[in-house]
């Protein structure tokens, strides 16, 4: 780890404004930055401490949602009654992240922001585009077992590793940032995160000087809840393939259906048109048969990786079944 300075923020937009120097890095719960410095991945000449910032509540919305402030703790927003309630998905998403340890550090601003887990990407012998634009992407020809099926590039196949995202971008949540003037700005989740393309060491649509200051959720969907997440081991352990799905059936048909995928992309990967494969479509296999290419259309396997393309579909059609009481 090389050395750096340290300074508390006194205010959001003080936050902002410190971030806009070259070299300067927002610190929180620190889960996922404090390893990336310790393997030089992240070399920060100074780290701005938000913590003591009012950002660490839980409110309800005019609209009928919740408005999560971006230093709520992993812990407490799984253990929250009207998340458990009314987001379920959020919080088994939120359940399967990590330890008990790391969700008590971790928070909601960090969790959106946390980089891949790439091996070539923690590795700075290795060439990485994302850690250093320009040098190849090791991963291509290397062993790809953990990394992206859709939406990648011939810069980058790395995926984004959060599951509490995977869950919000199924709820249409809706990022709430502010900039170094203080100047507030919303930004649908659907396009918070950017897929590789030419530039995959740009991972946000996050200006220079612009923090997140909290999450909001619109009203929660009708429908059963349901959060899949398959990996190596039980323990914890980072998605091959999570499904966030919210279905919506009654009589053998479903009316409505939201699909959010991990492991899959660069980001929180959903399928319109998977969901409208399932809209007023009958309960079974050839339904979700329907759904599932839908979602796999484009889908490409780099070798190692090839097994997410089935993976996948097995994973989509047991929470359909299961959302669907099948």
């Amino acid at each position: 780890m090389k050395a750096f300075t340290y300074q508390r923020a006194d205010t959001t937009a003080h936050a902002a404004a410190a971030t806009a120097k070259p070299g300067a890095k927002i610190i929180a719960g620190g889960t996922n930055l404090l390893d990336l410095m310790k393997l030089q991945v992240e070399t920060p000449s100074q780290l701005i401490d938000i913590n003591h910032l009012p950002l660490d509540k839980v409110e309800e919305t005019s609209e009928g949602g919740l408005r999560i402030g971006a230093l709520v703790r992993n812990s407490d927003l799984a253990a929250d009654p009207r998340v458990r309630q009314r987001y379920g998905v959020l919080s088994r998403a939120l359940l399967a992240g990590a330890s008990a340890q790391l969700r008590n550090k971790a928070t909601t601003g960090g969790n959106l922001l946390q980089r891949t887990r790439c091996y070539y990407f923690y590795d700075i012998t290795k060439p990485c585009n994302k850690r250093s634009p320009g040098a190849g992407c090791a991963a291509l020809e290397g062993f790809n077992r953990i990394h992206a099926i859709l939406g990648t590039s011939e810069q980058c196949i790395a995926t984004h590793p959060s599951d509490m995202a995977v869950a919000m971008r199924a709820l249409d949540a809706i990022v709430e940032t502010v900039d170094r003037k203080g100047d507030t700005r919303t930004i649908p989740i659907a396009e918070f995160h950017r897929l590789p393309g030419d530039t995959p060491e740009i991972e946000t649509s996050l200006k220079p000087g612009e923090i997140i200051t909290a999450v909001a959720l619109p009203p929660p969907p009708r429908g059963v809840q349901v959060y899949r997440k398959v990996r190596d081991r039980a323990s914890y352990a980072f998605a091959l393939v999570s499904v966030a799905a919210i279905v919506d059936s009654a009589r053998g048909r479903i009316r409505s259906a939201r699909l959010a995928f991990g492991g899959l992309a660069h980001k929180p990967w959903r399928s319109p048109q998977a969901e409208q494969e399932l809209v007023n479509a009958a309960v079974g296999t050839s339904t979700f048969n329907a759904a599932a290419n839908a979602v796999l259309d484009g889908a490409r396997g780099f070798g190692d990786n090839d097994f997410k393309i089935p993976l996948t579909r097995r994973t989509l059609h047991s929470v359909l079944a299961e959302t669907t009481g099948t």
